[in-house]
């Protein structure tokens, strides 16, 4: 099942349900009607207002964002599907800390929902560093859906592969 590569951590059943969907040309249809609306955020700029605004309604008291940006080198093959990094920087005798966050560049032309789910995952960062049941119980308390659109996501990722695929 090496075409399911986005789904390794998932059980059989699921890996074979994209499977079936992906050889019978059904992966796209099921996407674009499950998630019909892209998003509008397509600069840097927009980027940062949009990932604030979720900061500030579930975060407020989380260190302030330094930079955000779309990355056309981040590696989704490696699982990057964005990235949040975090540098405490001595000021006087204060600590200060230096977070940003960088989506990958093919998630301006995703689903809404997807890039939400997205940028949810890279703020839970800010408080939980590993992947724990703690992070993924605050990704879930931002975006109550976070676990199917995670899956949705990487079934969009695999559907966006195919040669036959419709942008």
């Amino acid at each position: 099942m090496q075409s399911v590569k986005y789904l390794a951590g998932y059980p059989a059943a699921i890996q074979q349900q994209a499977e079936t969907l992906l050889q019978t040309g059904q992966l796209e249809n099921y996407i674009r009607q499950k998630y019909p609306q892209l998003h509008q955020v397509q600069s840097d700029k927009a980027l940062y207002s949009y990932i604030c605004e979720l900061k500030n309604q579930f975060m407020r008291h989380s260190a302030q964002l330094a930079s955000v940006r779309y990355d056309s080198k981040l590696n989704v093959l490696q699982q990057a599907l964005g990235m949040h990094t975090f540098q405490s920087r001595v000021q006087g005798n204060k600590l200060k800390a230096h977070n940003s966050i960088s989506i990958a560049a093919l998630f301006k032309q995703a689903p809404a929902d997807f890039l939400r789910m997205i940028v949810v995952h890279e703020l839970a960062h800010f408080k939980e560093k590993q992947h724990n049941k703690a992070f993924y119980q605050l990704c879930q308390h931002m975006e109550p859906a976070y676990h199917q659109l995670e899956l949705d996501t990487r079934l969009w990722l695999l559907c966006r592969e195919q040669p036959n695929h419709h942008q």
